[in-house]
């Protein structure tokens, strides 16, 4: 290649590369835990929020605990805590399988496959035993 400034022409721009985004990479279960893994860190700050209403209700009274309390014993009520208690799990137990990954431990694309699946499927049981206890304590 000539250089532009010794043969007098104009520069020639050539075009940036691009930065790989989620129309370039095939998904895969590992891609697909990263993401969920952030997602649910957001959906604990919502459940952080949650619970600061709780807390804010059982400050205002009898009254405004028992309103709070029934919006959350209703069912959509319950479908969020479900989904919180879920996202919590994965988020605990992804969390201790990044620990491995950053290790070296884990790395073999099967295991980080198996790994991937195994955490999400910990965290729907475990969100299920939470329930289940829940419900035979009388707690929900």
């Amino acid at each position: 290649m000539t250089d532009s400034k010794a043969s007098g022409a104009a520069p020639v721009l050539r075009p940036r590369p691009l930065s790989p985004h989620l129309q370039v990479w095939r998904w895969h279960l590992t891609m697909a835990a990263s993401i969920l893994h952030r997602a649910t860190g957001v959906a604990n700050y919502v459940g952080g929020l949650i619970l600061a209403g709780w807390a804010a209700s059982l400050a205002q009274g009898p009254a405004a605990y028992s309103a709070f309390m029934s919006l959350l014993g209703s069912i959509p009520g319950k479908v969020v805590l479900f989904g919180l208690t879920t996202s919590v799990f994965y988020h605990l137990a992804n969390g201790v399988r990044h620990l491995a990954l950053d290790v070296g431990k884990g790395l073999d694309p099967k295991v980080a496959d198996l790994t991937a699946v195994a955490v999400a499927a910990f965290a729907v049981a475990a969100a299920i035993v939470v329930f289940v206890l829940a419900m035979l304590t009388g707690a929900l």
